[in-house]
């Protein structure tokens, strides 16, 4: 006896109760059970329904979570919202329609001329077209054809129409011509001026009839470049030519595309565009091929910046292209540069502009900042925004030490506290000096803020007002570095210098002390991993490697896509900076020149001195910091110089020292005779002495007149400084 077969498996379907019916999501969580396990006939035996039905309708609650994501057009125009923007805007546009009105008012001779030349035409235009109108030359060819067709009916209700026409319209044209001889004759009894101002009118009149159509009347104020509109098209196109094998997959033949969540918009001087990228994609995979998405595009390479969308997940991108290269466009003056402008290190101070033009602030107090890039970059031009800033606030005091020798930062020497150029032994020993002053001094600030009361030290931190009175010497305090690698490099003085800048950096932060540092070596040798780690602000221009990107910007940043590299060096001055928004910036800083740095520095030390806060090297006193054992320069001549010599030899002086103190005045001794000569007197600059000629004898014994110094001149100097102290 054969057995039955099966035909098929029985499904047990869910019942909708009659409870359930008014609630589609009930019956779709009741479906949600184990498989195998059954709930009152709703679920399905050995089954899970994953997806909701169509029918399914979030709460409220929901619908507000989703909403909390969703990207909402502005109501008001965002350069309308920003005070500085739609300054910004206000004054381009009065700028761009005054210069529109200078240039046409300058051509008003020679638009009266064109005119005058065309209102011939003009009038026979007019005279023709009256007397085509009038006698209705326009219906001339329907008469004719009917005539050519023969016609007879349609031939003469046209006639009779025509005839009807030019009745009315010789009545038409008559009161014109009579009202024309009237006006005329009126205008011939006026004054001359009525009759020249008639006259210029009708010739303007007539003038502008007579334009020809592939002609203007005005020439062009503004050549305009308008860069071509971004689209969906062009975006698509431009992915799909990176060699991205998704996205190949996505857009080809049955893919399922490149979507788009928000609409394309302007955005500032240029275009905005939120893109999707297939599964697998991510923003940093096109960020790595930024050069031939800008050739995908069809447009310069600082024009495009894709950059990943924070906020949303990893394969959301965000892609702005400008209207210009953005190392093209000519870089705005510098707000701090005009004329009575004064900083503030507590509140920020503009430091430079993103890609769209808008303005880039940075808040030196409670924070220190590293600017890191490679030669050339434009780092060193970076680093004069904030040391001018922190210049103009007369409250700061600076200590500036430019550690390559070229003279970058001379025009600190007018502000400053102290100052050192070179990358010699003796700057850098007078550059640790200075740092082991400040970290004895931040013992100092820490006993004086927590002796002061709660409530003048609310947040126990120095504030405005801290820093405003003189007499806690809470001043902010701003130590600048530039080719710091000089510094922590070292062989002998970088270790110590580096464990100094890193507590620095750790406790000045709330005690007024900043510290800024710049290189152009940025590695683990150059940059202690302390400093790196621990710097809140970060300003990294194009470098070369990940690990050089990584060093300035902090852990990661290469991975997340924040990618210094991909500067190009048509891109001097452009950088990410980190530290001091929420996300990265790209910045470019506001370029200050020589002379324009001397003048603000001018003055910030006008302001100074008006305030009673020039202190130092600026102030031509002796701030010179002391060597290992308290000595000072001084102290070092008046040992070398007898009693009986009144006036040595500049190039004596220094080989005496030298053999004094080798490691500190060594390498002067290093220099031919002018050479020490010169560094002599550049180091005696600040006290007030000068190195004039003196009669004495060289090395070789013989009597000669060279540049020397007068030992009396070092003993008063000296003594006007221990009676200071």
């Amino acid at each position: 006896m054969s057995h039955a077969r099966p035909m098929g498996e029985v499904v047990r379907l869910p019942v909708k109760h009659a409870d359930h019916a008014a609630d589609p999501a009930a019956d779709f969580d009741a479906a949600q059970t184990a498989p195998g396990v059954e709930d009152d006939g709703e679920a399905l035996e050995g089954r899970v329904l994953v997806d909701r039905p169509d029918t399914y309708r979030p709460d409220v609650r929901a619908r507000r979570l989703a909403g909390e994501r969703d990207r909402r057009r502005p109501i008001i125009a965002p350069w309308l919202r920003d005070p500085a923007e739609a300054r910004a805007t206000v004054r381009w546009a009065v700028g761009y329609a005054g210069h529109v009105t200078g240039y046409h008012a300058a051509r008003i001779p020679l638009y009266s001329l064109r005119l005058a030349v065309r209102s011939p035409r003009g009038l026979c235009r007019v005279a023709v077209g009256t007397w085509r109108w009038t006698f209705d030359m326009d219906a001339r060819p329907l008469r004719t054809h009917a005539i050519d067709r023969r016609n007879d009916e349609a031939y003469l209700k046209l006639m009779a129409e025509r005839n009807d026409r030019v009745r009315a319209r010789l009545l038409v044209t008559g009161a014109g011509l009579a009202g024309t001889g009237l006006a005329a004759a009126s205008v011939a009894a006026a004054g001359g001026i009525t009759q020249t101002v008639v006259l210029a009118a009708l010739v303007a009149l007539l003038g502008w009839i007579g334009t020809p159509t592939d002609r203007r009347i005005l020439d062009t104020a503004v050549v305009s470049t308008k860069a071509p509109k971004l689209t969906s098209e062009i975006v698509v196109r431009a992915l799909a030519a990176l060699g991205i094998a998704e996205i190949n997959k996505a857009v080809g033949k049955g893919g399922s595309g490149i979507t788009f969540p928000a609409p394309i918009t302007r955005d500032g001087p240029g275009w905005r565009a939120e893109i999707d990228l297939p599964y697998g994609v991510t923003a940093t995979d096109i960020m790595e091929r930024r050069d031939r998405l800008a050739s995908g595009l069809r447009r310069p390479l600082g024009c495009v910046w894709p950059e990943p969308a924070h906020d949303q997940h990893a394969g959301r991108l965000v892609l702005w292209v400008g209207d210009q290269d953005m190392n093209q466009v000519r870089p705005p003056v510098w707000p701090l540069a005009k004329t009575g402008a004064t900083a503030d290190v507590f509140k920020p101070f503009p430091f430079g502009t993103d890609q769209r033009g808008r303005p880039v602030t940075l808040t030196l107090m409670y924070a220190n900042m590293l600017i890191g890039a490679m030669p050339g970059a434009g780092k060193t031009f970076a680093l004069k925004v904030p040391l001018l800033a922190a210049a103009l606030d007369p409250t700061a005091q600076l200590r500036v030490f430019e550690l390559k020798g070229t003279g970058d930062l001379d025009f600190a020497e007018k502000v400053a506290h102290h100052y050192g150029s070179g990358p010699d032994d003796t700057t850098i020993g007078e550059c640790l000096a200075s740092l082991r002053e400040v970290y004895k001094d931040l013992e100092r600030r820490a006993k004086t803020l927590a002796r002061l009361p709660k409530d003048v030290r609310p947040e126990n931190k120095v504030t405005p007002q801290l820093a405003a009175s003189k007499s806690y010497g809470l001043e902010p305090l701003v130590f600048v570095i530039d080719e710091c690698q000089e510094l922590f490099s070292h062989p002998e003085h970088g270790k110590e210098a580096g464990e100094l800048a890193t507590a620095i950096i750790k406790r000045g932060r709330a005690l007024g002390v900043i510290l800024l540092l710049a290189t152009q070596r940025p590695d683990k040798d150059s940059l202690p991993t302390g400093i790196s780690a621990n710097v809140g602000i970060r300003f990294c221009l194009r470098v070369m490697g990940q690990l050089e990107n990584d060093m300035i910007l902090g852990t990661s940043m290469y991975k997340n896509g924040i990618r210094a590299t991909t500067f190009t060096k048509q891109d001097r001055g452009i950088g990410y900076l980190v530290g001091e928004a929420d996300e990265p910036q790209i910045t470019r800083g506001y370029y200050l020149d020589g002379p324009t740095a001397d003048r603000i520095a001018d003055r910030a030390r006008a302001a100074r001195k008006a305030a009673g806060t020039l202190t130092g090297y600026a102030a031509g006193e002796d701030a010179t910091p002391a060597t290992e054992d308290g000595s000072s320069l001084l102290e070092d001549l008046a040992a070398v110089m007898a009693p009986g010599e009144d006036k040595v030899h500049s190039q004596v002086l220094v080989d005496r020292l030298a053999e004094l103190r080798p490691t500190v005045y060594g390498p002067w001794a290093d220099l031919d005779p002018t050479g020490k000569a010169r560094q002599l007197a550049a180091a005696l600059k600040p006290h007030g002495i000068g190195t004039p000629q003196v009669w004495g004898q060289d090395e070789t014994g013989r009597g000669r007149n060279l540049k020397g110094v007068h030992r009396q001149h070092v003993l008063d100097a000296l003594n006007a400084t221990r009676r200071t102290d």
